[in-house]
């Protein structure tokens, strides 16, 4: 309650669920779990990377040279 960094509300989490569930809208359904579990994988990592400020093109990028970023964890204060 006292961290101004913490959002306020959730609606980051709502935004990153509305593109699958309108991927999901538009063709009916995923065809198999695996292209439904995929989806969420690259959608999840490019969110990560537009949190953490990266370019999105410049991470696309990376990840198809067989470079991908990695994200550290952020440690929380104990105290």
């Amino acid at each position: 309650m006292t961290d101004c960094l913490v959002p306020f509300d959730n609606n980051g989490s709502e935004r990153d669920l509305r593109m699958a569930k309108l991927q999901q809208r538009i063709s009916g359904c995923f065809r198999t779990t695996d292209r439904a579990r995929g989806c969420c994988r690259v959608r999840s990592f490019l969110s990560t990377a537009r949190k953490q400020q990266h370019s999105l093109l410049n991470t696309l990028k990376r990840v198809l040279a067989g470079k991908p970023l990695t994200f550290q964890q952020v440690a929380e204060d104990s105290g």
